[in-house]
C-alpha cells in the first residue's frame, strides 16, 4: 500500500469517527457541506480523496483540528464538547420565536443526572 492510500485511509476513518462523535448521518453532513450524500460515503470508504478546502470544511464542521483528521495525535475528541459545540452553532442561527420554541422544549426534557 503506498503511503498516500494510507494517509487517505486514515484521513476516512477519522472523518467517519468524528461524523458518529458529532451525532451526525452522513445526509446530514452532506447537507451542511453542500454536497451529495454518496460523495461523503466514499470519502469515508476511502475511496474518494478530500481536497484541503473539503479538510478545512470537515474540521469546521466537526469542531476538531484538521491535524487531528489527518492523523495526527492520538487523544479521542471530547464528544460532549464536540456536540455541545455544533448545537451552539445552530441555535446561533435561530431567531425569535424559534429560540423561545426550543428554549421550551430543552425545559421540557427530563435531565439526567448521570454525567
Amino acid at each position: 500500500m503506498e503511503k498516500s492510500e494510507s494517509l487517505r485511509e486514515l484521513i476516512a476513518t477519522r472523518i467517519k469517527e468524528a461524523r458518529k462523535m458529532a451525532g451526525l448521518s452522513q445526509g446530514q453532513v452532506a447537507s451542511l457541506m453542500k454536497m451529495q450524500r454518496p460523495s461523503i460515503s466514499e470519502i469515508e470508504a476511502g475511496n474518494r480523496k478530500v481536497s484541503a478546502e473539503e479538510l478545512a470544511q470537515f474540521a469546521s464542521l466537526f469542531a476538531v483540528s484538521a491535524s487531528w483528521l489527518m492523523g495526527e495525535g492520538e487523544d479521542i475528541v471530547d464528544l460532549k464538547n464536540t456536540q455541545l459545540q455544533l448545537a451552539a452553532r445552530e441555535i446561533q442561527k435561530l431567531k425569535g420565536d424559534d429560540l423561545d420554541k426550543l428554549l421550551r422544549l430543552l425545559a421540557a426534557i427530563p435531565k439526567n443526572d448521570a454525567p
